[in-house]
């Protein structure tokens, strides 16, 4: 009986045996290397941002529906406002006894782009500077302040209802994205702030 050639196999039932062994072993190695990871998300490590508190999540919603936003002034700022108080009380208007309060203060400003040779613009760029404090009503202190920003691009057209209109439209989606940054900043802080 001869040896079999290097790189050939053998053929016998055994294969599947070593094939599903080799299956569980690997199996075995990934959930040892894994179940520390998934162990470490329990109690103390990762919670869901907006679960509520009853199960073990971090409650922003709740806590976000505690914190009045002071008005801001502008059609650009009261879009800000009217998107950060939906989001806070999923459009149940202002908050009864506010325990924090946002102060916004915002900067527009229009970008030229696509500018042609006689000088004239066929795009623009809408951009938004929202510098925001959050002060807690108590004892009036900033617990947290910063800056956000939102961009939106529109062009610009003959008719001037259009140009307008296009730059109306550029504010609204500006106003969205500052909105919905500054609503997951202030969910950050208050989900760790517990």
């Amino acid at each position: 009986m001869s040896l079999p050639e290097a790189g050939t196999m053998r053929s016998s039932g055994n294969n599947r045996t070593v094939v599903n062994r080799r299956t569980a072993t690997r199996l075995l190695l990934a959930a040892a290397l894994v179940g520390p990871f998934v162990a470490a998300c329990g109690n103390g490590g990762f919670r869901p941002l907006y679960g509520s508190a009853a199960f073990g999540g971090a409650a922003a919603d709740e806590r976000l529906a505690e914190v009045a936003v002071a008005p801001i002034p502008g059609r650009v700022g009261q879009q800000i406002r009217n998107e950060l108080i939906f989001h806070a009380t999923g459009g149940g208007g202002e908050v009864a006894e506010p325990r924090l309060r946002l102060d916004v203060a915002i900067r527009e400003s229009v970008t030229s782009t696509l500018v042609q040779s006689d000088g004239d613009s066929r795009g623009q760029v809408f951009n938004i500077e929202a510098s925001f404090r959050l002060i807690q009503v108590a004892d009036n202190s900033v617990v947290l302040s910063g800056t956000s920003y939102g961009r939106a691009g529109f062009e610009r057209y003959q008719s001037i209802f259009s140009n307008v209109r296009a730059r109306e439209d550029a504010e609204n989606r500006a106003a969205k994205v500052v909105g919905e940054d500054l609503k997951a900043r202030l969910s950050a802080y208050l989900a760790g702030a517990a």
